[in-house]
């Protein structure tokens, strides 16, 4: 079995939470649910769902970019969101972060999320061989 690597996106944020952004064991990379937020834990994108769907991937991005990965690697995408009929109108973006093929997942309409300002958070696994 291999050593978890762990990653914080945020250390402080994180801590405080209690959580960290991602851990890769052997191939297997588990991303936790990425929010709009900025460097400090506050909210951006407030009550603009395709602009928090930006904020997430490019957090997204930077996670997966720390253990060498793309979009490509991501074989698990899973939304919740306050908003299904807002993420709906807006998820035509998730064409532009997955080019080669999309991954398998689970989008679920919540009736909230860690903070109120908050209207979608997405979770990835990723494989890298």
């Amino acid at each position: 079995m291999s050593t978890p690597e762990y990653f914080n996106l945020r250390p402080e944020v994180e801590k405080a939470y209690g959580y960290a952004h991602a851990v890769k064991v052997g191939p297997h990379i588990k991303v936790s649910g990425a929010v709009s937020m900025d460097d400090e834990g506050t909210p951006t994108g407030v009550g603009d769902m395709r602009q928090q769907i930006e904020n997430v991937y490019a957090d997204l991005r930077q996670v997966l970019a720390h253990y060498g990965c793309t979009f490509d690697h991501v074989v698990v995408e899973n939304v919740f969101t306050t908003d299904m009929a807002g993420f709906l109108g807006a998820a035509e973006y998730r064409g532009t972060i997955y080019t080669a093929h999309f991954p398998t997942g689970t989008w679920l309409e919540v009736k909230g999320l860690a903070l109120p300002e908050f209207l979608i958070e997405i979770e990835i696994e990723a494989h890298k061989p």
